[in-house]
């Protein structure tokens, strides 16, 4: 998992630490948890007598751990089900979570679970927290931070899988983004987990678990809707994403999230902000295999094309950015991994 050991120094000081939290005489079993596209890491630890719990270890990201658990306590307050921080060492990026199981919602649908209820939870646990966690404090997923995103596209994916320039991508669809910026931006705000998909919710009880929450902000209405429902590693008929949406803009309206009145406006808000993430996404792939060393990831860049490809389908606005998106990404890549440091 994400290339690192998972016995080694780093794992053997989280182990220790959990002990000595734990007030446990022997070290506790250890084992992998989970890992990201980062360099964190998840172990999961048995205690004796107590059920098991999580440790996060994440060296050199003091402020994301601090932002997970000041978040922590706001899903908490709100009445979602995330991880209880039992001790935490900041400085040393250290946490010790109680565990909400071993089945993402991602493993349960690729086993064969049935899709509807784990959906149906995961909407009602999303407006639970766009209606009641407070966004004021949280980083504003603003115009610049939107604009550094798409710039991943143009900077990572196209140059290093097309062999098409930086500045020419950028040149190319300069007017395209900025329509699709002023559109995304013009959404209203709420907060966003910006991570919402299946493989950072749990199957548990209370149904979903919410994981990896860190880097939520105040953002677009919608990108939280258009996360869950255009995943990385699944996707859905378009019935049923019209189904779930529809249920969304119902329930959401009427617990006061500040979403468009009717369904047709919501439905064209949700299709501009899939582009941006879409692209954002393609960006970090080539980010993360030709910087970082894990060309796994870009095995899903197909799906994302799909997606875009859908949006243009059901917002013709979209179609010239899409058309010229697709134009450059035909172009076939002359950029090797060795060659990008």
């Amino acid at each position: 998992m994400n290339g690192l050991a998972w016995d080694d120094a780093r794992a053997r000081r989280a182990r220790e630490w959990a002990r000595r939290q734990l007030g446990a005489a022997q070290e506790p079993a250890l084992e992998p948890a989970a890992a990201d596209a980062s360099s964190r890491r998840y172990f999961r630890i048995q205690v004796p007598g107590d059920g098991s719990r999580i440790i996060m270890d994440a060296p050199e990201q003091s402020e994301a751990v601090a932002a997970f658990v000041r978040i922590a306590g706001l899903l908490a307050e709100a009445g979602i089900h995330a991880p209880q921080i039992e001790a935490a060492d900041l400085e040393h990026g250290l946490l010790l979570l109680t565990d909400l199981g071993h089945r993402t919602y991602l493993q349960a649908l690729h086993e064969g679970d049935d899709p509807q209820p784990l959906l149906d939870a995961a909407v009602d646990a999303l407006i639970r927290a766009q209606a009641t966690v407070p966004v004021d404090g949280l980083p504003a997923y603003d115009e610049a931070r939107l604009r550094g995103e798409l710039e991943l596209f143009t900077d990572w994916y196209l140059p290093c899988c097309c062999g098409v320039a930086s500045a020419e991508a950028r040149r190319r669809l300069r007017g395209g983004l900025d329509d699709l910026l002023e559109r995304v931006g013009g959404q209203a705000r709420a907060f966003c987990h910006r991570d919402y998909m299946p493989r950072n919710l749990m199957v548990c009880t209370p149904l979903p678990g919410v994981l990896d929450f860190q880097d939520a902000v105040a953002g677009p209405v919608t990108y939280d809707a258009v996360s869950l429902l255009r995943d990385a590693f699944i996707s859905w008929p378009r019935e049923r994403e019209v189904a779930t949406l529809q249920r969304y803009h119902r329930r959401a309206r009427a617990a006061g999230v500040p979403v468009p009145e009717g369904f047709e406006a919501f439905w064209a808000d949700c299709q501009w902000m899939g582009v941006q993430r879409h692209l954002k996404v393609l960006g970090i792939f080539a980010r993360l295999a030709y910087r970082d060393g894990k060309p796994r990831y870009l095995t899903d860049a197909p799906r994302f094309f799909a997606y875009l490809r859908a949006a243009a389908e059901e917002q013709a606005a979209l179609r010239p950015l899409v058309d010229e998106v697709l134009a450059l990404a035909a172009v076939p890549g002359r950029v090797s991994y060795a060659e990008v440091d």
